[in-house]
């Protein structure tokens, strides 16, 4: 049904990338999941009332939860495909990982309560009454939140939106909640055994992991997470594709949200290059990541030297240094200033977050490795920064 819609009612349903595509997909989604959240409300509903069940009327309530769930989702991909304004210059796109916060938060409060409805009932048990009726509602329930989380994934993987998948973690929660119930209501009419209270309380801890798992996906991107290997790679890609570039460091990516990345890197290139030229290259670089990535580009131009024999030489020996400490770390901005009583080499290093060593006992190290190997004479002076990406 979902695919139908999209192919009526998209006309550039491939470019996901496009802030009033990804708001059709939003839009289409979101009234989806709000009708058949509606009808599996009314049919729980009607079940748990005649079957006096506790464990299915919590789970009506539950997909009444997400019908709201759903028009948070909806709202925020509305909001979120805003222009930019002279107070949000960046855009809007954020909205999107707030509405899937704000689904999460839903979806535990829905399971605190349930546990604590559930609780009540295992002090206080009342019989199940198990109808043909309840065993069609639950399974259609079933293959409708199979449906709904299958579309939502799909979709939410095709747009990058954590949303969506957020979405899609609290339909699969559902479909294990329904199949506890029915399993349940079974149990209770073969063998006369009241836990129905019982199987709420594991309903609601269902639930509630679905709502942690879909909180932190959406507060990952707001809070300011790793980009992707992949992304990372396709920049690196489309940057060295120029044979002027030696090489790239301090790459950052800025998310604003999905369709809305802020790219900013150092190229390298030859210090002995015509800089008009080289300038050239890496404003035509700039627009080519706009327009593969969709994505705003900022590159600022870092000349090293690849001609000089005995600075070559030097840098050689540091990066030989750095090897053998670690391969996991990388030197760029290598510079080397001569006196008349000693020489300085000087050059940054790129260390991981988690890395074992302190910044100043490595620091120390690669000192301590120059001197013995380049002689007194050298001195290292070394900044450490840390790798921004995966």
């Amino acid at each position: 049904m979902v695919t139908i819609l999209i192919n009526l009612l998209i006309q550039n349903k491939e470019d996901v990338k496009n802030p009033k595509v990804r708001q059709q997909y939003g839009m289409i989604c979101g009234l989806v999941g709000i009708a058949l959240n509606i009808l599996l409300f009314v049919g729980k509903f009607a079940a748990g009332a005649i079957s006096h069940s506790i464990s299915i009327t919590a789970d009506a309530f539950n997909n009444l939860s997400d019908a709201g769930s759903s028009c948070v989702t909806l709202v925020g991909f509305k909001m979120a495909g805003a222009k930019p304004d002279v107070g949000h210059p960046f855009g809007h796109g954020r909205i999107e990982y707030i509405a899937g916060l704000i689904v999460s938060g839903a979806i535990l409060l829905m399971a605190v309560e349930l546990v604590r409805t559930s609780i009540d009932k295992v002090l206080h048990p009342q019989p199940v009454e198990f109808k043909a009726l309840t065993a069609v509602v639950l399974l259609a329930s079933i293959l409708v939140k199979i449906y709904m989380a299958y579309y939502n994934y799909r979709i939410g993987k095709k747009l990058s939106s954590a949303a969506m998948r957020a979405t899609a973690t609290d339909s699969l929660g559902d479909t294990c909640a329904t199949t506890v119930v029915l399993v349940s209501a079974i149990i209770g009419e073969a063998f006369h055994i009241q836990i129905d209270g019982y199987c709420g309380i594991l309903v609601g801890l269902f639930i509630f992991y679905a709502g942690v798992s879909a909180a932190k996906e959406t507060l990952d991107p707001l809070l300011g997470q790793a980009p992707e290997e992949t992304l990372v790679r396709q920049i690196e890609e489309i940057v060295l594709s120029h044979e002027e570039i030696c090489g790239i460091h301090d790459l950052l990516v800025h998310d604003y949200g999905p369709g809305r990345l802020m790219i900013s890197l150092h190229a390298e290139v030859p210090a002995e290059g015509d800089i008009l030229e080289l300038h050239d290259v890496i404003d035509n670089t700039e627009v080519e990541l706009r327009r593969k990535l969709n994505c705003d580009a900022v590159i600022h131009m870092d000349p090293v030297v690849t001609e000089d024999k005995h600075i070559l030489y030097l840098k050689e020996n540091i990066e030989e240094i750095i090897k053998k400490i670690d391969p996991v770390i990388s030197m760029h901005d290598f510079r080397v200033v001569a006196g008349p009583t000693h020489t300085n080499l000087i050059f940054d290093i790129v260390v991981p977050y988690d890395y074992r060593i302190s910044d100043e006992g490595l620091v120390g190290q690669i000192q301590e490795c120059a001197a013995k190997k380049l002689g007194e004479g050298h001195f290292v002076v070394v900044q450490v920064d840390k790798a921004y990406c995966k």
